[in-house]
């Protein structure tokens, strides 16, 4: 994990915290009850990429049918903001930059997920536990 950048979320225990502002326009009439299941478990990091910084983070009770579950949009949006977090076919993930995106927006937040600047650049590394707060 590295050394401790000035920017990155404080850790909860073993879980990186990333503290989430659940503003995002996907947000429907389930907002309360899809930010409490978004919360209430920590999320694991399967995989990076994309772009750098890129994390998809799972859950094991994330399956097709749950509230967390959003298949991918029919049109991706042609910008989606860096700090965007998102849900799409059964992961969550931060958009490091702003980039195009087919992912359902829930909320944002101001950590930065890749720093060229930083050491190790990649605040997300395969295996790691993040924990989203709603803050």
């Amino acid at each position: 994990r590295g050394a401790a950048a000035a920017d990155a979320p404080p850790s909860t225990g073993d879980a990186l915290t990333v503290n989430v502002r659940y503003d995002g326009p996907d947000l429907g009439d389930d907002d309360v009850a899809l930010v409490a299941a978004h919360t209430a478990a920590p999320w694991t990091v399967a995989f990076c990429g994309f772009a750098p910084g890129f994390g998809y983070l799972v859950r094991d009770d994330v399956v097709p049918g749950s509230i967390l579950w959003r298949p991918r949009r029919e049109t991706s949006r042609p910008r989606v903001p860096a700090g965007s977090v998102a849900l799409a076919a059964g992961y969550s993930a931060v958009y490091p930059r702003s980039s195009p995106g087919g992912w359902h927006l829930i909320g944002s937040t101001d950590a930065v997920m890749f720093d060229p600047e930083r050491d190790p650049p990649a605040l997300l590394t395969p295996g790691m536990r993040v924990r989203f707060v709603a803050g």
